[in-house]
This record gives C-alpha cells, structure tokens and sequence, in this order.
C-alpha cells in the first residue's frame, strides 16, 4: 500500500448499567469517553440505565439504528448476580456474535486479575451493522478492553485488519434481499 492509511473517526456511544451510578459517580463510563475522544473518536451517545433487561436492550437496539452511533459499547451487568443481565438483553439483538473478543478480553484480564476473570460474562457482537461491546463494570476492565482490544480494533489504520474495513459490509445480507447465509 502506497502511503499511510487516514484515521476514521467513529461515533461511539457508551452505556453505563447500573442501579446506583449517576453521571457524577460513573467512572467507568467517564473512563471510556477519555479513552475513545484521546483516540480521536467521537461520543454519539452517553447514558445510565438500570439493571433491566428491556431497558439495556431498549437504549442500545435505539442506539444501532441511529445515525452517527457506530459502536455501542456497554460497561456493568456481566456478573452473575440476579440483577446482572447485560448479556441476557443484548445477545438476542445480535446478528453475529464475538466469540473472539470475549476470549481475549479474558486473556487480558487473566494477567491482571487472575481467575477472577472467570466472574465477567463480556461479550460482542453486531447488530444493525453496529458492533456491541459488553464489558464488566470496573474501571479497570474499561481500561483492559480498551487498551487491550477496542483501541487498535477501531483504528482504521491498524494492520493487518480491523473493524474499521468491515463496517461498510456489515449489512450486506440485508442488501442481497434478507438474512441469508
């Protein structure tokens, strides 16, 4: 390739689930809006909801049908408490899942924490052509996936590949006449 690929800017919003953090007190959601304006990105949406399924699902599947939100990226709700349910509302509402992701966001946090990592339920996928982050809820996990994997991912200038490349064909099923395979 002749010449350094340009840097994409995407739209990114963040949703914080949790029951007791407001704006204010959130500093895993103010740790990934640093973290995606630092890289050049842009905020699109920010919002708290509570550990509820239809509510999480709600934001988030409004979210992937807007226009200018090209990642969602989810922090809180991936234990395995009663009110943790973040996987649960948004799993039905991808298209493809992320296998790979939540393998090595568990690779990444296994060196930081240990087997402690075994406790978060993250996860990804896409949904209307829309790629979804499901993250646990300490500012370190935030860190770990970001740093780690989301960072580089949603780099367009990244080698040898990234999400980036792929957005424009994410939708392609729904333009050859459905969901076909």
């Amino acid at each position: 390739m002749a010449g350094e690929r340009p840097f994409i800017p995407l739209g990114i919003a963040v949703l914080t689930v949790s029951d007791s953090r407001t704006l204010e007190s959130d500093k895993s959601g103010d740790t990934l809006v640093a973290r995606l304006e630092e890289a050049g990105h842009r905020l699109s949406a920010r919002a708290i909801v509570p550990d509820d399924r239809q509510a999480i699902f709600n934001t988030v599947r409004d979210w992937t049908l807007a226009p200018g939100v090209d990642v969602v990226i989810t922090t809180g709700g991936t234990g395995f408490t009663g009110r943790d349910v973040t996987p649960e509302a948004l799993e039905p509402l991808f298209e493809k899942r992320m296998d790979g992701f939540s393998a090595l966001f568990h690779r990444i946090s296994y060196d930081k924490i240990g087997t402690a990592t075994i406790q978060s339920r993250a996860t990804g996928g896409v949904a209307n052509a829309t790629f979804i982050f499901v993250l646990p809820g300490s500012p370190g996990a935030c860190k770990d996936a970001w740093d780690g994997i989301l960072k580089a991912q949603l780099d367009y200038r990244h080698l040898p590949c990234n999400f980036v490349e792929i957005m424009p064909r994410l939708d392609e099923h729904l333009k050859r006449g459905g969901g076909g395979v």
